[in-house]
Formats: C-alpha cells, sequence, structure tokens
C-alpha cells in the first residue's frame, strides 16, 4: 500500500517582483521518503523551503501539507526544521544542551504555558536518537560544529514532528565527521520512521542513505528513486546546473528495507 503523502506541490511558481525564483515546481513527499533536494546556488531552494513552511506564499500553483491546503494548516509542529549552522552562532551563549533542546517545545505547547509532562525525559530521549545525551550538561558552546548541529536536530527531534526538514546542515562540519553525521540521519529515517528532506547544493550528498532525489533549478528536472537519478548521465546533469557536475557516492551503510 502507497504511503501517504505528507507535502504536495502542484504546478507552484514563485518570484520576487520581475524575478522568476521557481517554475511549476510539482513535488510530492510521501511518508518514510528521505528525500535530497539538490541544486546550485540561486536554484530556488530556500525560496521552496520557504514556500513550504508557510513563510511565504506561492504566486500561482497549490500546497497541501498532510492533506490540507498550506494556507490553512494549523500543525506546524509536524513539520521540523534545522537551519544551516549559523557561523554567527555566539558560542558564549549561556546554556546548556539540554536547555536548548527543551527550547524546541516551545512550537507544541505556546510560549507562557506550563511544561509538557516528562518534558525531560523527551530531551533526553531526542538527545539518545543523535547520540549527544552524554552532553545534557555541556554549555552549547563548548561543542564542535558537528556536536552542535546534532542538538539542533534533537532540539527539532523534541516536538515529534512527522517530517524533518535539514537545509545544507553539514556547513560547518569538519569533512572527518561528515560520514557519521550522514549515518545518523539514516538511523533517524530507517529506526524512527522519520521523513526527512535534505538540502544540499553538494551533488556528492547522494548516497546509499536517501530513498530519492529532486533536481531543483528554478523548475523540477528529476524528481524519483535514488536508483533512477544513479543512472542518469553526466551530460543530462550538466544541461540541468548549467556546469559541469559528478555523482560522488559516500561508502554509506545500506538502508535495509
Amino acid at each position: 500500500m502507497a504511503q501517504q503523502p505528507l507535502i504536495e506541490l502542484q504546478d507552484v511558481s514563485f518570484q520576487y517582483e520581475y524575478t522568476q525564483v521557481l517554475n511549476k515546481i510539482s513535488l510530492t513527499v510521501r511518508e518514510g521518503d528521505f528525500l535530497a533536494l539538490l541544486g546550485p546556488n540561486g536554484s530556488g531552494k530556500s525560496t521552496l523551503l520557504k514556500i513550504i513552511l508557510g513563510l511565504l506564499k506561492p504566486t500561482k500553483g497549490t500546497v497541501k501539507l498532510f492533506g490540507e491546503p498550506g494556507s490553512s494548516f494549523k500543525h506546524k509542529e509536524w513539520i521540523g526544521y534545522v537551519s544551516q549552522k549559523s557561523n554567527s552562532f555566539n558560542s558564549g551563549f549561556p546554556a546548556t544542551v539540554r536547555e536548548v533542546v527543551a527550547s524546541g517545545l516551545t512550537k507544541k505547547i505556546g510560549l507562557f504555558k506550563r511544561n509538557l509532562p516528562n518534558q525531560q525525559k523527551r530531551v533526553m530521549e531526542s538527545l539518545q536518537a543523535v547520540g549527544m545525551e552524554q552532553f545534557a550538561n555541556r554549555n552549547i558552546g563548548e561543542l564542535s560544529g558537528g556536536q552542535q548541529q546534532r542538538v539542533f536536530i534533537a532540539r527539532a527531534l523534541v516536538a515529534e514532528p512527522k517530517i524533518l526538514i535539514l537545509d545544507e546542515p553539514t556547513v560547518g562540519i569538519d569533512h572527518e565527521n561528515v560520514q557519521s553525521f550522514y549515518d545518523m540521519l539514516s538511523d533517524l529515517n530507517e529506526h524512527l520512521h522519520m521523513t526527512m528532506i535534505l538540502v544540499t547544493h553538494d551533488v556528492d550528498t547522494v548516497s546509499n542513505t536517501i530513498s530519492h532525489v529532486a533536481c531543483l533549478n528554478q523548475t523540477i528536472h528529476f524528481h524519483g528513486y535514488k536508483d533512477d537519478y544513479d543512472s542518469l548521465s553526466d551530460d543530462q546533469l550538466n544541461a540541468w546546473y548549467g556546469h559541469a557536475v559528478r555523482k560522488i557516492h559516500h561508502d554509506n551503510k545500506e538502508k535495509q528495507k
């Protein structure tokens, strides 16, 4: 039986004044998918995310979230979002890892409401999911870039989202730690059954951790299974991206179906 669609975009276009950013985007993300959204700088990835998150309204087309029109969708906590690690993050920010993760419950319970029952249990479960439970009492500024990004993912997970969107999450992570970071994302998808969108402009993130690929450059040039993406020729990719690209596969573990 086909999995339920969580995000449905149909002929979505967007423009800033006279600049066309997205043109007739049709894209479906189903429950359990791990989608890599690929595209060069300026391809419209950030704009597409803002439309999915409800921060922008499309100029044309329709957006459905969990079967509801995006304009009337109320359960914002069902969509977790993790941005790029900002280089401007204040390393002296006086908060522990535990406190940073707990702040992710604001969207779920409201800014001025009391803590949820078992809040600390949920915080620790989220930290365990990303392998950071041993750092719960450490100051967030004392962690490495990769460790901080794992904490930010735990912050998104604590609200129990049904889909997790990560915008170029390996920015600021040392190259030698990128592999373990992707393995962690694969575990979230497999063991927590977390539907995920991984946004990147680097085609080398396409690996055995993902199930689907969408190639975006103002319009969707390809959307399908990862294995079908692997069969595309370099000439096709070069034409879509406007410059020479090549597919590089990380030696990730095979996903168990």
